[in-house]
C-alpha cells in the first residue's frame, strides 16, 4: 500500500475516524479517493496525491464509481441517530441502508470488476457487536449476540464482507472498534462520543453526570490510534483477510475518574473551579452494556500487525481539552 501506484479509497472520509485515516494516508506518497457526501479538507502538507471524491453512496451505482481503479479500501461509513454514536431505532430504514447495504454494494461491485488482483478491504466494525458477555476481558473469541440494532447491523455487514472472503470475490477484514475520543491540532470531524461530551460540558461549566457510581470501567482509544489500526490492516490484508479482530489498548478506566480528570484539566485551562461530577439516574433508553466494564485484548490484532496504541489516556484528555478550550469544535460543528 506504500507504493504510489496503489490507489486506496477512504469511504466515510469526513468522519470521526474516517477523517483521522485520511489525515495518515496523506502522509505517505500514494493515491487516495477521499469519499463522503460532502467534499473533505485535503489535510495541511500532504505528501499524497488526493482525490477529494463527494459521493452519495446510497445511491445505486455510486460504490461502483468510487471503487473504479482503487487496489484497497478503507470503510468507515456508520449511519447513527441524533447525538449518539452508536444507538438506531429498529425501524430506521435508512440505517440499515447505511450500515449493511453499502457493504452488500461494495461486495457486489468487487466480484464485478475485471482486473488480475481482488480487491483489498478493511471494514470498521464495532465492539457492539459482541453484545452481553461473561467478565470484564473480552479478546474476540466470544459468540456474538450484540444486544442494540447498531451491533446486529455491524455484525451483518461484517458477516456478509468476511461471505464474500469465502467465495473469493475480495481480501477483506473486520477490526471492531472501541470506544473511541479526542481531538488534536489537526482534528476536522465532531467528536460525539462520551468523552467530548463531558470536556464540552465542563467548558460551558455544566455538572458531569454519570448513570452510575462512577465504577464502571472503559477500555478508551485515542481516535488516531484506531485510525493508525486501520491503516495497519490495510497494509496487511492478504494476512489478515477472512478474519476479524478487537481492537483496543487493554486497559480500562472507571469513567468516574476519567470524568474527574476532565474536570481537573479543564479547570487548569480555564482558572475556573472544577465543575462537580455527580450520578443521576440512567435515562430509559439506557441499556445493560451502559453499566458493563470491559476490557479489550488486542493481542491478536497486535501480533499480527505490529501495532500498538501511541497515546496515553492522559495525554489524550490532555490533547481534546485544549482543543476544546481554545474553540476548535467551533469550526466543525
Amino acid at each position: 500500500m506504500r507504493s504510489p501506484d496503489r490507489r486506496v479509497v477512504v469511504l466515510g472520509a469526513t468522519g470521526f475516524v474516517g477523517s483521522a485515516v485520511l489525515r495518515l494516508l496523506a502522509e505517505r506518497a500514494i493515491r487516495v479517493r477521499a469519499v463522503s457526501r460532502r467534499p473533505a479538507v485535503i489535510p495541511l502538507g500532504a505528501v499524497a496525491d488526493v482525490e477529494v471524491f463527494p459521493a452519495d453512496l446510497a445511491e445505486q451505482g455510486a460504490m461502483a464509481e468510487v471503487l473504479e481503479g482503487a487496489d484497497a479500501v478503507i470503510h468507515t461509513v456508520a449511519h447513527i441517530s441524533g447525538s449518539s454514536t452508536w444507538r438506531i431505532g429498529d425501524d430506521d430504514a435508512l440505517a440499515e441502508r447505511v450500515n449493511v447495504g453499502l457493504i452488500r454494494d461494495l461486495v457486489s461491485a468487487a466480484g464485478s470488476r475485471q482486473v488480475a488482483e481482488p480487491l483489498n478491504v478493511v471494514f470498521a466494525g464495532a465492539m457492539s457487536q459482541i453484545g452481553a458477555h461473561d467478565g470484564d476481558v473480552v479478546d474476540g473469541s466470544e459468540d456474538d449476540c450484540p444486544c442494540d440494532e447498531y451491533g446486529r447491523q455491524k455484525l451483518a455487514a461484517e458477516r456478509t464482507l468476511l461471505s464474500a472472503v469465502t467465495d473469493g470475490l475480495l481480501r477483506g477484514t473486520s477490526l471492531r472498534l472501541p470506544t473511541m475520543y479526542g481531538y488534536g491540532p489537526a482534528s476536522s470531524a465532531l467528536d460525539k462520543g462520551v468523552v467530548s461530551t463531558m470536556v464540552r460540558r465542563a467548558v460551558a461549566g455544566e455538572p458531569l453526570t454519570m448513570w452510575h457510581d462512577g465504577t464502571v470501567r472503559r477500555d478508551l482509544t485515542y481516535v488516531e490510534d484506531a485510525a493508525a489500526a486501520l491503516v495497519a490492516a490495510a497494509e496487511q490484508v492478504p494476512v489478515l483477510s477472512g478474519r476479524r479482530f478487537v481492537l483496543g489498548t487493554g486497559h480500562s478506566v472507571p469513567l468516574g475518574s476519567v470524568f474527574r480528570t476532565v474536570a481537573t484539566l479543564v479547570a487548569q485551562r480555564t482558572g475556573s473551579p472544577p465543575v462537580e461530577v455527580v450520578a443521576v439516574p440512567p435515562p430509559d433508553y439506557a441499556e445493560a452494556s451502559d453499566f458493563r466494564s470491559i476490557t479489550i485484548d488486542a493481542s491478536a490484532f497486535r501480533a499480527a500487525t505490529g501495532w500498538r496504541p501511541m497515546v496515553t489516556l492522559d495525554e489524550g484528555l490532555r490533547r481534546t481539552v485544549d482543543f476544546c478550550v481554545a474553540g476548535g469544535e467551533a469550526a466543525l460543528r
